[in-house]
């Protein structure tokens, strides 16, 4: 399991992509996600998950040179969670995946991301994000209410994204 970002969003998927920086893609959220988040913001058509590779992690962590002391907080999630050995070799091999040709800092990633909700708030309108860990969470049943933020309280930071709280951008 790695870091995901979720949007659901009043737009399409095609849209969404549309908008997106460089490096970042869209893909539709797990059904779970989807009827979790769609019933804490109806106006959503689209509920997606934001990636760079195949997971969110560089958008709120910066990679590590080393491979074993960039999964040091990843393998002591997932004891906790008591994967088993396969399955905490598959979800390493997910966030491999997510490494970039040209790499950047979460910083940077945040400043990108934080310049797209800005430009989604103004074009689609007030919108969900959910910074969650693993994709099959079993907190999208049970989250709480939205934490409300307008689009010019999104910094260059991604400290206004708090993990397993849904934020509604406005």
């Amino acid at each position: 399991m790695c870091y995901f970002l979720y949007i659901a969003s009043p737009l399409t998927l095609s849209e969404i992509r549309s908008m997106l920086p460089a490096g970042l893609t869209a893909d539709l959220a797990p059904s779970f996600h989807r009827t979790a988040l769609q019933a804490l913001h109806p106006p959503a058509k689209t509920v997606a998950q934001l990636l760079i590779g195949s997971c969110s992690c560089d958008l709120v962590r910066d990679r590590l040179s080393d491979p074993i002391a960039d999964e040091r907080e990843l393998r002591s999630r997932y004891r906790k969670q008591k994967l088993s050995r396969n399955e905490t070799i598959k979800e390493l091999e997910r966030h491999r995946r997510g490494r970039t040709a040209r790499p950047r800092s979460s910083s940077e990633w945040a400043e990108t991301l934080s310049g797209f909700v800005v430009e989604h708030a103004r074009n689609a309108g007030p919108t969900l994000y959910l910074l969650d860990f693993g994709p099959g969470s079993n907190r999208a049943g049970t989250l709480s209410d939205p934490i409300p933020c307008s689009a010019r309280e999104i910094g260059r930071t991604a400290s206004w994204l708090q993990e397993g709280r849904p934020v509604l951008v406005r």
